[in-house]
């Protein structure tokens, strides 16, 4: 595992641990703040991510900034990456064997920004990130504690514009992540009880 950005960067750039490599335009390692309290991680690039090589770009990029902007947060204060780092064809899901080729990256990443909350978009980010079976429609906004990081499953933006009748859902989601991130700042420490 690399100890440090520059280190983990250049590893990523340089991937060819499993087959998606063969067919990226770029890869897209993550972005944003390096010390951010606040992580969010999709299942992978799209086509306008590949294009530009930068997370959440496109349609769905655009509705996360919004709902990041709706409690009250600025895109440019969180971290946002993916479990894979190059797009799967036709934006299908990542298969078992190339998302767990780049869980070594996902794991270094959470290990240098140490956020304290993360949230977790969709089924594929949730099941690898929480290595169980998550079902979005049954265990969207629950709380999960993993070694000092709170996880909360969302709905993928791509879902909600898919789907508008899930954006209420969505909501209430968020309005947790702004409730705990409120009450973890104030804190300070970290711990608060449910």
């Amino acid at each position: 595992m690399a100890t440090g950005w520059n280190e983990m960067t250049d590893a990523i750039f340089h991937c060819q641990r499993c087959r998606l490599c063969e067919g990226r335009t770029h890869v897209v390692p993550g972005e944003g703040n390096p010390n951010a309290d606040l992580m969010f991680i999709g299942e992978g690039p799209g086509q306008e991510e590949d294009r530009q090589g930068r997370p959440f770009v496109g349609p769905s990029g655009q509705l996360l900034t919004k709902m990041i902007h709706a409690i009250g947060m600025e895109r440019s204060e969180v971290y946002i990456c993916n479990i894979v780092k190059c797009r799967p064809p036709y934006n299908r899901n990542p298969e078992p064997d190339e998302a767990l080729a780049c869980m070594d990256f996902l794991r270094t990443q959470v290990y240098l920004v140490r956020p304290k909350i993360i949230v977790l978009l969709g089924k594929v980010a949730a099941r690898y990130t929480l290595k169980q079976e998550i079902s979005i429609n049954r265990d969207h906004g629950k709380w999960f504690e993993r070694n000092g990081y709170w996880m909360l499953p969302t709905f993928h933006p791509s879902a909600l514009l898919r789907d508008e009748s899930k954006k209420r859902d969505a909501w209430e989601d968020f309005k947790k992540v702004r409730d705990l991130y409120r009450a973890l700042t104030e804190a300070g420490n970290g711990s608060i009880s449910e």
